[in-house]
């Protein structure tokens, strides 16, 4: 989960519209809520009931490496599902939080289809490398933080200069403000040094972090777009595999 290892919170310079990347987060908050994970739909039951219903549910919807690598047509499908389902409200909402940071800025610059296009592409690449790397893994996979890494990598390419107002614990959550060159690759550095010390079973998928920034960076690059310069007039404030 991103909001883990970055404590930022805040909002785009810019105001187009991304339907898109609104849809995505209507779309992850909707499929949650009717969900087990969330604990709200009565259906699931309680107590053990309902932990035996998020157990099937995620591994239905969600990545199971060894299943994944077999080439059965539904387990390639989860890659695709996975990203929309999530293990906790704090899953959720971290997710959602980085996606609406960084994600609207990004598509208004690539448009709404190749957007789309890019962040089912770019997460499901970022699952699929993840199973690569634990291809004898039973342990479920779910979660948009392998898509929405991508949108902070290509954002970083698109917008290097975009200020970020950042909250970091060891500094006692006092805001301060960072360009994303900045930011962003202190993110990385703190998903590479947490994905070496990575292990089976339920946590964090660094790996797929990791995978999902350098595709969203190379993609962006290839696109030969040079990075745009923030208007001073606009605000730049701001802000996720189975928990």
């Amino acid at each position: 989960m991103i909001t883990a290892w970055v404590p930022a919170v805040g909002r785009m310079v810019g105001r187009g519209s991304a339907p898109v990347t609104y849809a995505l987060i209507v779309a992850c908050c909707l499929i949650f809520l009717i969900s087990p994970g969330s604990g709200l739909n009565p259906s699931y039951g309680t107590g053990d009931e309902l932990i035996a219903a998020q157990r099937a549910y995620f591994e239905r919807w969600g990545v199971v490496p060894v299943e994944l690598l077999s080439g059965k047509p539904r387990a390639a499908l989860t890659a695709v599902t996975a990203l929309f389902v999530h293990g906790s409200w704090l899953h959720l909402l971290g997710n959602m939080l980085f996606l609406y940071v960084f994600g609207v800025m990004v598509e208004e610059r690539m448009g709404h289809l190749q957007y789309a296009l890019f962040y089912l592409g770019c997460g499901s690449l970022a699952l699929l490398a993840y199973a690569i790397a634990h291809a004898d893994s039973g342990q479920t996979l779910v979660g948009a933080s392998g898509a929405i890494s991508a949108a902070l990598g290509a954002f970083l390419y698109l917008f290097p200069k975009a200020r970020v107002t950042s909250l970091f614990p060891f500094l006692f959550f006092l805001p301060l403000r960072f360009p994303a060159w900045v930011v962003l690759p202190f993110w990385v550095a703190l998903q590479w040094a947490a994905a070496g010390q990575e292990r089976q079973g339920p946590g964090v998928a660094y790996l797929a972090h990791l995978v999902g920034f350098s595709l969203g960076f190379v993609y962006a690059w290839g696109r030969r777009q040079g990075p745009s310069r923030v208007k001073a007039s606009g605000t730049a404030t701001e802000g996720d595999s189975q928990p």
